[in-house]
């Protein structure tokens, strides 16, 4: 298992509320990320991903 925990930022840097549609982060998880310890990276990272998968698919696809 690595030790880093990559972040899941996709360069879609667009804001929907306080909610970024590109990798599904809180404006607040996004500033806290560098500072987090790995658990909750990971925990942020699995809290994203849920929230992508109810966000509607961008228009066009």
């Amino acid at each position: 298992m690595a030790n880093k925990i990559e972040s899941p930022c996709v360069s879609i840097c667009q804001l929907k509320g306080d909610l970024c549609v590109g990798c599904g982060r809180t404006v607040e998880e996004i500033r806290q990320w560098k500072s987090m310890k790995r658990p909750e990276k990971m925990r942020t990272v699995k809290r994203a991903d849920e929230r992508l998968k109810k966000l509607p698919p961008p228009a066009g696809r």
